[in-house]
């Protein structure tokens, strides 16, 4: 892209002009030729055109209707690309498996992040996002009070592979990025219970302050509260915001198992 006329992004992105990071986003993915692959904000194609190299089907989306109208004549002789037009938070998401390889729009980061691992949970496999650097952070937040943040690291493994340099983008950014990795956990219990489980933690984190102990018993009977406790060696007085996602998951189990589900919260 010609430097004299800058993108103007009002969702925050910024465009990926930098192959070592291009490069290292499609091997943190780990693209085979079996899979489809969605680009988010797919802007120029910088990042596009590498993923056709690899990818069985590409998706690129991009909201700008110029960027739309350059994309489709960039790979118009390309077969496995597909170019839409829209806002990702209303693209139709494919119903069967897909991975991501996106520089997402900054601004719209939590949509994006609930559209992929909660909503699409089932047929999202994983992937690679360059995105702003700050909520990046609060993934790994020692204490957890998003119940979404406990359910994604619940499903799948993240990791922040690395901060980026703003000269990486065009313009450069005026905030910090980093690439994050994103690979799917074996399943650990059925995905129908998906919006059970968020209900279980955002019913317990709805009060951050309370006690873990005070916390299970607006569910749990004393005993069973002492048995998680022995079970999955949970410290009853320390802030329930300080629970790991693995220990949320059993205390999920523990509920289906003992708890009638008339008291199970909704």
């Amino acid at each position: 892209m010609s430097k004299k006329k800058l993108p103007v992004r009002f969702t925050g992105q910024h465009f990926t002009i930098d192959k070592m990071l291009i490069q290292n986003a499609i091997k943190q993915a780990n693209i085979s030729r079996q899979d489809t692959v969605l680009d988010i904000g797919a802007g120029k194609g910088y990042l596009t055109v590498h993923l056709l190299k690899l990818a069985n089907n590409v998706v690129a989306i991009e909201n700008d209707t110029a960027l739309v109208e350059h994309l489709k004549k960039l790979f118009c002789d390309s077969r496995n690309v597909q170019i839409v037009g829209c806002d990702f938070r209303n693209f139709a998401v494919p119903k069967f498996p897909f991975k991501v390889v996106s520089n997402i729009p900054y601004g719209i980061t939590s949509d994006i992040f609930k559209i992929l691992m909660f909503e699409n949970l089932e047929n999202f496999l994983g992937g690679s996002i360059v995105l702003q650097l700050e909520p990046v952070q609060k993934l790994f937040s020692r204490k957890l009070y998003n119940p979404y943040t406990v359910f994604y690291h619940t499903f799948f493994d993240l990791k922040l592979v690395y901060e980026v340099s703003p000269e990486s983008f065009l313009p450069p950014p005026t905030v910090k990025s980093a690439l994050l990795r994103i690979k799917r956990n074996p399943s650990c219990f059925d995905f129908e219970l998906k919006a059970k489980y968020l209900a279980f933690i955002s019913c317990h984190l709805q009060k951050p302050d309370l006690t873990v102990k005070t916390a299970l018993k607006s569910i749990f009977r004393k005993s069973q509260v002492r048995s998680i406790s022995e079970k999955f060696g949970i410290n009853l007085n320390s802030q329930i915001v300080c629970l790991s996602p693995s220990q949320w998951k059993n205390c999920f189990l523990e509920m289906l198992e003992v708890v009638p589900e008339k008291f199970h919260p909704s």
